[in-house]
């Protein structure tokens, strides 16, 4: 199978993990800052269509992790046209080879309300797969076109995509910083647009080996989030204090979580493990449910 992406801090992850439970891996990235254990490792770019010919070759699955992660990391026009024209070439050219199964990195911030820069908000709380979009920037606006390449790459090839909404991902410790520094950020509010909300880099990568191995057909949008929030403050005081106006279809105890897991726990049978207020386990060990 293929990581696109490898040298990312989810593809080094992802990489290793794959590895680790037996995957035969092509690793794929423009650039290596460290060596990586794979069984074929590729340097190319995704928007490099016979580079990601050659990687897709013998593979029956990808994992499609390589973009720019920012709308300030480039222009508007470089972003948007790396990551569609990235997306489009990996699903096209994995179609055409029979590949038969990709998870793909979209973002919480596909429907647009986060990085937007006027004052809107999201249309309800807890988000999910169907919020309303308002894109107002060139990032968010490619996660969500990739969404939809992924829609015409399973029509056009038959090919199962699974695009994965993830929020800011990060390994436990980096997490636990965070989370003390958010709450004296002055741009907490506008973090609520996203409803807080994180992922354990450990919960990540089981997710996405979820998404290679469960049933699954046709492509499908989930978003997969830590179960709590971020900031160490209660939910609905962080409503109350920036979103008053926004309608809640229901209470949020303690640091309940901002957004519905109800469609990834239906496919794939994942929960989230991992709380950045909680200890870490003794045993570190993650499964899916059955």
């Amino acid at each position: 199978m293929l990581v696109t992406g490898a040298d990312g801090l989810i593809g080094r992850a992802t990489t290793e993990h794959l590895v680790g439970r037996g995957w035969r891996v092509t690793a794929l990235s423009r650039s290596w800052h460290a060596p990586l254990e794979a069984e074929r490792v590729l340097t190319g770019d995704v928007t490099d269509q016979q580079a990601v010919a050659e990687a897709v070759a013998d593979v029956d699955a990808v994992v499609h992790l390589a973009a720019i992660p920012h709308p300030d990391i480039d222009t508007p026009r470089t972003v948007f046209v790396n990551n569609t024209v990235g997306t489009f070439t990996v699903l096209s050219e994995a179609g055409a080879a029979g590949v038969g199964r990709v998870v793909t990195a979209s973002s919480i911030n596909a429907f647009g309300v986060p990085m937007n820069t006027h004052p809107v908000q999201p249309a309800y709380y807890p988000l999910d797969e169907e919020s309303p979009v308002d894109h107002d920037d060139a990032y968010s606006l490619s996660k969500w076109v990739d969404e939809q390449t992924a829609r015409m790459a399973h029509s056009r090839w038959g090919v199962d995509v699974l695009a994965v909404r993830f929020p800011l991902v990060r390994d436990a410790a980096s997490l636990r910083r965070r989370s003390q520094q958010v709450v004296d950020d002055p741009d907490l509010g506008r973090l609520g647009r996203e409803g807080w909300a994180y992922l354990d880099l450990r919960d990540a990568v089981v997710l996405i080996e979820a998404g290679l191995t469960r049933p699954l057909s046709g492509a499908h949008v989930v978003l997969a989030t830590a179960a709590d929030i971020l900031p160490d403050r209660p939910t609905e005081e962080l409503l109350d204090r920036f979103a008053p106006d926004v309608p809640r279809r229901r209470a949020f105890p303690g640091r309940s979580g901002l957004v519905c897991l109800d469609r990834v726990q239906e496919l794939l049978g994942w929960q989230p493990r991992h709380s950045v207020h909680t200890p870490a386990p003794a045993d570190d060990a993650m499964a899916v449910t059955a």
